[in-house]
């Protein structure tokens, strides 16, 4: 439940705030959403099998969000960054659809 409040007060919040991002840290910001969406979905699956450790997601959202960034960070530096973030964007999607589907077999018991 924690991580649905927060997320729903971060998007209020970006909503009526409409921050702006500087362009430096534009190609990191949809790498670090993603890397954060995986660390909620995650979250939720926890939540649903009743091993929820809020000290645990913490963690993996910081990291989640700093590795995925730093990877694509030293991706533009070797001159390949656009290839590397693909590859990150493709390992968050396949655990954010394995989490999602094991959260979706457990509420219909499939």
């Amino acid at each position: 439940m924690i991580p649905i409040l927060g997320l729903l007060i971060g998007v209020v919040a970006g909503l009526f705030l409409q921050p702006t991002v500087p362009t430096a840290l534009q190609p990191y910001l949809p790498i670090a959403i993603v890397a954060a969406l995986d660390a909620v979905v995650g979250a939720l699956r926890a939540l649903g099998e009743s091993r929820f450790n809020d000290r645990v997601f913490v963690i993996s959202f910081i990291s989640n969000v700093l590795i995925a960034s730093l990877m694509v960070f030293v991706g533009d530096q070797l001159g390949v960054g656009s290839q590397l973030s693909t590859g990150v964007l493709v390992v968050l999607g396949i655990r954010i659809f394995a989490n999602a589907a094991a959260i979706r077999r457990r509420i219909f018991h499939a």
